[in-house]
């Protein structure tokens, strides 16, 4: 049986600014946002140089039916949520955050992210991160709901190497097939019934649950779980353990290590 694993927050983390990017502003983006500016804060507070440098993806605007259940008041109704949420932050915590009024794709450079967070309600955007992190060597925070339930899940792109902490695509190849999309019955941020359909609480609940995650990584040095199931329905919340075993329920084997052979020495030649 395998071993609960131990897994180390990047030196580069601890002792230079986090480089990282949120893919959307919406219902849960517009929850994780201002507490990764509370992070940042505290994290400057604390002695870290430089806390949080954050880029963040939407090409959305607010809508009416956005009010009250995102981030956003009746005066934001028309503006960019990425530039409004950033601007906000900026002006109010004294940042220098960029917005993007724009969608990442498969062809966008995230490569450099110590960090990315997704916060996208479809499996096809969900996909076009993966791609897009494909040679990356940061984390990929996945941050995804349901009606009343939802999942956190810390991951790493392939090119990290065998010991790398398997993403939300491995665990749940479902979740990243833009095929599941047409018959999700699941309500989008932009949809006029979605009050009705969907939880007001859910959003600010992944939302807390990736804080968390995020806090508990600074302090320790050292990431506690690779991931958070929520059920708003059951009041219950339950991590993922740092254990291949764990992995392995959902369907995912740890790649085994090829080991490389030491090149066999070779006689020389009679009369050398």
């Amino acid at each position: 049986m395998n071993a609960p694993m131990l897994h180390n927050v990047p030196s580069r983390m601890m002792s230079g600014p986090w480089r990282v990017v949120v893919v959307g502003a919406g219902g849960t983006g517009s929850a994780v946002l201002p507490s990764l500016a509370r992070l940042h804060h505290a994290m400057l507070e604390l002695g870290h140089p430089g806390g949080i440098e954050c880029t963040v993806y939407d090409d959305d605007r607010v809508s009416p039916t956005n009010v009250g259940r995102q981030g956003f008041y009746p005066n934001d109704v028309g503006e960019y949520k990425a530039a409004l949420i950033v601007n906000r932050i900026n002006m109010l915590m004294g940042t220098d955050w960029e917005a993007r009024t724009s969608r990442v794709n498969s062809g966008s450079n995230l490569h450099a992210a110590d960090l990315v967070i997704g916060c996208v309600d479809t499996r096809a955007a969900r996909r076009a991160i993966l791609q897009s992190l494909t040679y990356g060597r940061g984390y990929y925070l996945d941050c995804g709901n349901d009606t009343d339930s939802g999942q956190v899940i810390l991951g790493q792109a392939p090119a990290v190497g065998p010991e790398r902490l398997p993403h939300v695509g491995d665990l749940f190849p479902e979740l990243v097939d833009p095929r599941g999309d047409a018959t999700d019955e699941t309500p989008s941020c932009s949809m006029a019934d979605a009050l009705r359909k969907q939880s007001l609480v859910i959003n600010q609940a992944i939302a807390v649950q990736a804080f968390n995650l995020l806090w508990t990584m600074f302090r320790t040095g050292r990431v506690p779980f690779s991931g958070v199931f929520v059920n708003l329905s059951t009041g219950r919340t339950s991590p993922i353990p740092l254990d291949p075993s764990a992995w392995a329920r959902f369907g995912y084997e740890v790649p085994k290590r090829v080991e490389k052979k030491a090149p066999r020495s070779r006689k020389a030649p009679a009369g050398v």
